[in-house]
């Protein structure tokens, strides 16, 4: 079984040129030579899944095209205006 042969990883004066060079060299070629990278994800947005009888979500949808927008943000908008009915 032949080893994988570690190459020097060249030294580029823009990202433009690393991003190309990468575009046609296996990055395992030089997966040692990359720094390591440290960074922090702060995800706040969350999705609810709610069931929706099927005639209603029909509906929804044909209303939705008609006021060129998606079901989620139409459904969003009537929740919320409900919500603050309920005040």
């Amino acid at each position: 079984m032949a080893k994988s042969k570690v190459k020097a990883l060249p030294h580029f004066r823009s990202l433009d040129r690393l991003v190309q060079f990468f575009e046609s060299h296996d990055m395992g070629n030089y997966w040692n030579e990359m720094p390591e990278a440290n960074f922090e994800v702060n995800i706040k947005k969350r999705t609810h899944l709610i069931s929706i009888d099927p005639r209603l979500s029909e509906k929804l949808t044909r209303i939705a095209r008609s006021k060129r927008t998606s079901s989620e943000k139409l459904v969003n908008s009537w929740l919320r205006e409900r919500i603050q009915q309920q005040g």
